[in-house]
């Protein structure tokens, strides 16, 4: 593959307001040259990357078959719909947003079934009964044939369900249902309820690397110009710049801080009385209790908006997945990586 970096991102609705934001708040602003309807678009300021709008399904197809780079989408729809997952994607960053739950959910007139043993129990029971197999629907088809089977349930058939999924069981149509939800606020409108171990997986929207696309020179630079910004602005996210006015004795505080508080000092400590340290936010009034027993004379503490290092392990997680560039490519390392650990 030749050409732009490729990043597909969501289309419309909840999701591509939040990764609209995400990009923002890693100076990868989203443009579009032809306004809101155009399905093409960029990152302000940067070369060689093309935006992508497509639907989550989409998104997820296009990864798989190495069709774009970069995409933002559900674990849910990686999970379900790439079965070689391991093989063809690399997850680089949870994002934080469209979290939900894919379930198992059965009427609530069922009493005595509260877990997947009782579950078990019914399936066994079921067929003999009446005459038919316990009828699932669901739009997850493998990962609910794989979470039955950890549970050794077998006796039970699938529906696909193309539609509105909870509402087969009062319709029905199924017996039980496997659904994504975010409140189980609409399971419980349709008289459902989600097993106590029925969670087969806490979803939420992923940047996700294609291992199968083509990655040129030219990709993988614009790749560390992406990653770049996004890991200094995680790294950022997790720290406060704490500043304190020390008699004397900044490389022991230094140490200590770090012992006990897990801070660095990202610029040493010979810094001529004044010390610099990054601390983990929950670990910040610790910090400032722990200076000022110390004879700190000011001390201050400020959030960050970027925080760039000589290493970026959400570069080297997607490069020591891809094959090297052919030699004819190779002109030299891909330069400034940051880090976020």
């Amino acid at each position: 593959m030749s050409g732009p970096l490729l990043v597909a991102v969501p289309s419309k609705g909840r999701l591509q307001e939040n990764a609209d934001a995400f990009f923002a708040r890693a100076g990868l602003k989203i443009a579009r040259s032809r306004g809101s309807r155009d399905y093409r678009g960029r990152f302000a300021g940067v070369d060689g990357v093309e935006v992508l709008f497509l639907s989550a399904s989409e998104i997820t197809r296009e990864i798989a078959a190495g069709a774009v780079h970069l995409g933002i989408t559900g674990e849910d729809l990686v999970r379900e719909t790439i079965p070689d997952a391991g093989e063809s994607v690399e997850p680089v960053l949870p994002l934080g947003f469209g979290q939900a739950n894919v379930v198992v959910a059965v009427p609530q007139m069922w009493i005595d079934v509260r877990t997947m043993a009782d579950l078990d129990d019914v399936a066994q029971g079921f067929h003999a009964r009446h005459g038919r197999r316990l009828r699932v629907a669901t739009k997850y088809v493998n990962l609910t044939r794989a979470f039955f089977a950890d549970h050794a349930i077998g006796d039970y058939l699938i529906v696909e369900s193309l539609g509105a999924t909870e509402g087969t069981p009062a319709s029905g149509a199924a017996d039980l249902i496997v659904d994504i939800t975010t409140t189980g606020a609409t399971l419980t409108a349709n008289a459902l309820k989600v097993l106590d171990d029925g969670i087969i997986l806490k979803s939420e929207a992923n940047l996700i690397a294609a291992l199968r696309a083509g990655w040129s020179q030219d990709q993988r630079a614009a790749l560390n110009v992406v990653l770049d910004r996004i890991a200094a602005q995680v790294r950022a996210g997790l720290v406060r710049e704490v500043r304190a006015s020390v008699p004397s004795g900044a490389q022991a505080l230094c140490e200590e801080a770090a012992s006990r508080f897990g801070c660095a000092a990202p610029f040493g400590t010979d810094t001529g009385g004044m010390l610099v340290l990054h601390c983990p936010e929950k670990a910040l009034y610790g910090l400032i209790d722990f200076l000022r027993a110390r004879d700190a004379q000011t001390v201050t503490a400020s959030g960050l908006d970027y925080v760039y290092q000589a290493q970026n392990p959400l570069l080297d997680r997607v490069l020591r997945r891809l094959p090297p560039p052919p030699a004819s490519a190779q002109q030299g390392p891909v330069a400034g990586p940051i880090s976020t650990s």
